[in-house]
């Protein structure tokens, strides 16, 4: 069976994108870079950051694209190639990469879930901004540098102490008992500043 993506013109989607390695830091080491990519890909190939964090080997957001494009694809490949060009080489490459002359960066694919409706997308921006407690970076979602979660307390979207709504820990995230949870944002979806 073949995996089809949806695609919607003018959807609103969730990504995850993976290094190869996923015990490398390079998302982060190189955070100058890989934000420099994404505003010149963003200037040739418009699309909306809804929500984003990167973490030290992945990295989740979410995007709206323009009204009648569903071309996610393109800019996710042209994010990658732009982001693998700048580095060293040095990375292990396997043989079926070598042979098409790929680098050994990213991971082929990526993960994408079209959003379906307020709730949906308020669920994804609360797992992005929870990601690096989860992950055991930091012990308050304010406390990681590389997220959206700053300019959604900046904009009154969040408190700056939100912790996570006690839906995300039911999603099976590990969530500390004594953490209290700091309420669900009042508005689901932010604009642009």
């Amino acid at each position: 069976m073949k995996y089809r993506r949806v695609k919607i013109g003018g959807g609103t989607y969730f990504f995850t994108v993976n290094l190869a390695e996923r015990k490398r830091s390079l998302l982060v080491d190189h955070i100058g870079h890989l934000r420099n990519i994404f505003r010149l890909v963003k200037s040739r190939h418009p699309f909306a950051i809804e929500a984003i964090v990167i973490l030290p080997d992945h990295l989740h957001a979410i995007w709206t694209l323009p009204e009648g494009d569903a071309d996610y694809s393109t800019r996710w490949a042209l994010i990658k190639a732009g982001f693998s060009r700048g580095l060293e080489r040095g990375e292990r490459i396997r043989q079926s990469r070598q042979s098409k002359g790929e680098r050994g960066i990213w991971q082929r694919r990526f993960w994408e879930h079209t959003l379906r409706d307020d709730l949906d997308f308020g669920q994804h921006v609360d797992y992005i901004h929870y990601n690096p407690v989860k992950h055991g970076l930091v012990a308050r979602v304010a406390d990681w540098p590389y997220s959206s979660f700053h300019r959604f307390v900046r904009m009154g979207i969040y408190p700056s102490n939100w912790m996570a709504p006690l839906d995300i820990c039911a999603w099976g995230i590990e969530c500390d008992a004594g953490e209290e949870s700091v309420g669900v944002r009042s508005s689901p979806q932010p604009t642009e500043p």
